[in-house]
């Protein structure tokens, strides 16, 4: 298992992702974002969180423009498995490869701590170690998490079943800590081929940490 995980100006969780990725018994490749191709043995390309490009124009907005973008267009297209993260979500749809946008978070604060997920939809390889309506405890850290997108297009992505996981506390019940549309938290497209959430994985892989909620979540990836 092969996992390609990209590095923007400004990125700062690569590490995080690959030390993940290489407990899992994953096999890893750091690829900047000048690079003009995938590495051909990719089984999994991961778009790591952090602030590219310091996020001086809107989340993502400038990322979608390195070089590196067009290859990741072109993987996905041909049906490869790209994860997004936080920042890595932001900059999938700005690029145009997840539906929706990620807007500051409603009271304008940053957030960073735990918070719980639910699971919505299993049927996918990113969750399918885990059952619909699992509660995780997964860390966020964003600014703009605020996921966004109209009545007609939040419709298609419940007929679609491309909404993986929504906020809650541990009982499972709504709780929104940044004003997405119905607290979603992930998502994935028709494909479900590409998949994005604000919450890190990468950073519940270990007890000590707080939670290894993670483990589960990532190692679905690994049968790509």
């Amino acid at each position: 298992m092969k996992v390609s995980i990209l590095q923007f100006p400004g990125t700062n969780c690569e590490y995080d992702t690959q030390h993940a990725f290489e407990e899992l018994g994953a096999t890893t490749e750091i690829v900047w974002h000048k690079a003009e191709s995938i590495p051909s043995d990719t089984n999994l390309l991961v778009v790591a969180g952090g602030f590219s490009y310091g996020d001086y124009l809107r989340s993502g907005a400038i990322a979608k423009f390195s070089p590196v973008m067009k290859a990741v267009g072109e993987y996905a297209k041909n049906g490869g498995k790209v994860l997004g993260i936080c920042n890595g979500f932001q900059v999938l749809t700005e690029a145009g490869l997840l539906p929706g946008a990620l807007k500051r978070n409603e009271h304008l604060h940053f957030i960073s701590k735990h918070h719980h997920l639910k699971i919505v939809n299993n049927e996918n390889i990113f969750l399918e170690n885990l059952n619909n309506n699992d509660v995780v405890n997964i860390p966020i850290a964003h600014h703009d998490g605020n996921y966004y997108i109209d009545q007609s297009g939040l419709k298609s992505l419940y007929d679609n079943n491309q909404v993986l996981l929504k906020y809650t506390d541990e009982k499972g019940e709504v709780k929104n800590p940044n004003g997405s549309v119905d607290s979603i938290a992930g998502i994935c497209n028709k494909e479900k081929n590409v998949f994005g959430l604000m919450p890190h994985p990468e950073r519940a892989m270990e007890l000590i940490l707080g939670s290894d909620d993670g483990i589960k979540m990532l190692q679905g990836f690994l049968k790509a």
